[in-house]
């Protein structure tokens, strides 16, 4: 008696965990030849590109130490760490920009919408399922991660708040290409879209940046070097950055840099880090855009005047 009220309970709390969306969307993307292969590629290069970097590095140093120092390893970690924020920026708005307007065009989406499942399960599955194979082989890195602690130079609470926060962004690029996706009707569209929007935050952004620091730079020219740095608003157009983002964490002296004109003596501090208001920002925007994609995932009738 009690095993089966224990089997009920937990069919029960896996029915709520995976719904039907969920575990077909599962089952379609991960249960594939070419998933495993993509995988088995992916690590295999990240494994690659690090010993290549070990390589180089001790070239370089070949008249000199020939050991490979802490210095040169978190050179290697920022390496492997920028490059898989490549792949999240290349991956995600094509995982995400045609859920909805790919059942669009294969006739499917009416035949979803009059299941028993709300419009939030079915765009929060569609979500998580598109991002879920995108996570594992992050995940999969860990193994070329830890040639890093081999040599030292970067401590674990690091590298689990990095990985922490490329599960962020993956949330934050794949709610902007679920929203194009419910928005338009063609999904090449929505790619088009979702990548000019992270186009724009990771290299509009930047350029922006860049443009008014060097005004900055030449009204503060002749100002006296003494004092107190003068605040600057651009740090927070940096804190919509990714790259920037993530760089803060591994370099916290990155958000002094952004926040305050550079050769100015003093010892002011910003208000957060890049990072965290990164978050801060981003959790509402994703929260908006994940609303909108839910509101508007099923048609609705126009009221008569």
């Amino acid at each position: 008696m009690k095993n089966g009220s224990a089997a009920k309970g937990r069919s029960s709390w896996s029915s709520k965990l995976v719904n039907p969306v969920l575990d077909k969307e599962f089952r379609l993307r991960m249960r594939t030849p070419r998933s495993m292969w993509a995988l088995f590629f992916y690590v295999g290069a990240m494994g690659a590109a690090a010993l290549a970097f070990i390589y180089l590095m001790t070239e370089i140093n070949r008249h000199g130490p020939s050991a490979f120092n802490p210095e040169e390893s978190r050179m290697m970690f920022i390496f492997i760490s920028f490059a898989q924020m490549g792949l999240i920026a290349f991956m995600a708005p094509g995982l995400t920009a045609g859920v909805i307007s790919g059942e669009r065009e294969k006739q499917t989406l009416n035949l979803l919408l009059t299941t028993q499942q709300s419009s939030a399960t079915i765009i929060l599955s569609k979500l998580v399922s598109s991002l879920a194979f995108m996570i594992l082989i992050v995940l999969a890195t860990m193994p070329v991660y830890s040639i890093v602690f081999l040599y030292g130079g970067i401590s674990p609470w690091q590298l689990l708040g990095l990985f922490l926060f490329f599960v962020f962004v993956m949330f934050v690029l794949g709610a902007f290409g679920l929203l194009f996706s419910t928005l338009f009707k063609r999904t090449m569209l929505a790619v088009i879209a979702t990548y000019g929007v992270t186009l724009f935050l990771f290299i509009g952004t930047a350029l922006m940046f860049l443009f008014l620091n060097g005004v900055l730079q030449e009204l503060y020219r002749n100002v006296p070097s003494t004092g107190a740095p003068p605040y600057r608003w651009i740090g927070h157009l940096l804190a919509l950055n990714p790259a920037a983002a993530m760089y803060s964490i591994l370099e916290p002296s990155l958000t002094r840099q952004a926040f305050f004109v550079s050769g100015m003596q003093g010892n002011s501090r910003s208000p957060m880090t890049l990072w965290q208001e990164f978050i801060l920002i981003y959790s509402i925007v994703t929260s908006l855009l994940i609303g909108l994609s839910i509101r508007y995932l099923r048609p609705r009738l126009k009221r008569r005047t």
